[in-house]
């Protein structure tokens, strides 16, 4: 499932192409989780003007009215002048004076909906429950600490949840408790700020390593020009069940906390 990393490098693919492109046609094929919530026409004739991202979702901004868009489990974006023929997985296309953006969905649990700002009601449902932005200014520490504080349920599956911080993944919420030195089942109350401290410090650190090598591709994720990521390649943990830790060659174990796989070092994460 594409994450922050993916969403981000995803965005950084076409932001700047389609800033102040003018949308021409909109072609939908199988309906998505969400219908799109206008009719297709409506969004002739508008100009993009920028697109940023919040958690997972991007947001494409209009002169009028935004865009979000979700990448679902397996969806993934192409933005260029000239594409091919819609294929059978080619869901939504945005076709403007700059090129065609498309999303490609095999299980169509993505979506591309519409909404007049981010205080209408379908777009504040989606947003609304978002935690902060590891990669910017405002993930501070102190509330960070604070709301592991409140949280009795193990660190992993907090970092998975969404509310407090969002975008922290599955690969990246064991890299980035590898590097913290905390073990994944751990009572998110009984971290103490110090070693909230360093988890905050290591989830900012994954996530831009991760953006900087391109995001990590296990199956379906390719960023807009069709290139996978590399990220996983590099992991200390993630995937390396059995294999010698990279610190200090104890074995890797895996355990399985909420349907999902955790990796940890029991040597280098005793507590």
């Amino acid at each position: 499932m594409p994450e922050l990393p993916e969403v981000e490098v995803t965005r950084l693919g076409f932001a700047g192409r389609i800033a102040g492109a003018r949308i021409e046609a909109v072609r939908l094929g199988k309906p998505l989780r969400w219908a799109l919530a206008v009719e297709p026409a409506a969004l002739v004739g508008r100009t993009v003007r920028a697109v940023r991202r919040r958690g997972k979702y991007l947001l494409v901004d209009m002169d009028s009215g935004l865009l979000l868009m979700h990448l679902g489990m397996s969806g993934s974006l192409r933005f260029d002048l000239q594409l091919p023929a819609p294929g059978t997985h080619d869901h939504f296309d945005l076709v403007t004076s700059r090129g065609t953006l498309r999303l490609n969905d095999p299980r169509r649990f993505g979506a591309v909906v519409y909404a007049q700002d981010e205080d209408a009601p379908l777009a504040a449902k989606l947003l609304g429950g978002l935690g902060m932005e590891p990669l910017e200014a405002s993930f501070d520490v102190e509330r960070f600490h604070e709301g592991l504080r409140r949280r009795k349920a193990p660190i992993k599956q907090v970092l998975l949840a969404g509310d407090l911080v969002v975008g922290v993944g599955n690969i990246y919420a064991s890299e980035a408790l590898f590097i913290a030195g905390i073990r994944p089942s751990l009572p998110a109350s009984r971290i103490s700020r110090p070693r909230a401290a360093r988890l905050h410090a290591a989830v900012r650190e994954i996530l831009a390593r991760a953006v900087a090598r391109g995001g990590s591709t296990l199956r379906d994720f390719s960023n807009v020009d069709g290139q996978g990521g590399y990220f996983q390649l590099e992991a200390s943990v993630y995937g390396r069940a059995g294999q010698p830790c990279r610190v200090c060659a104890t074995a890797v174990r895996q355990i399985r906390q909420g349907q999902r796989s955790t990796y940890f070092c029991p040597n280098c994460q005793k507590y």
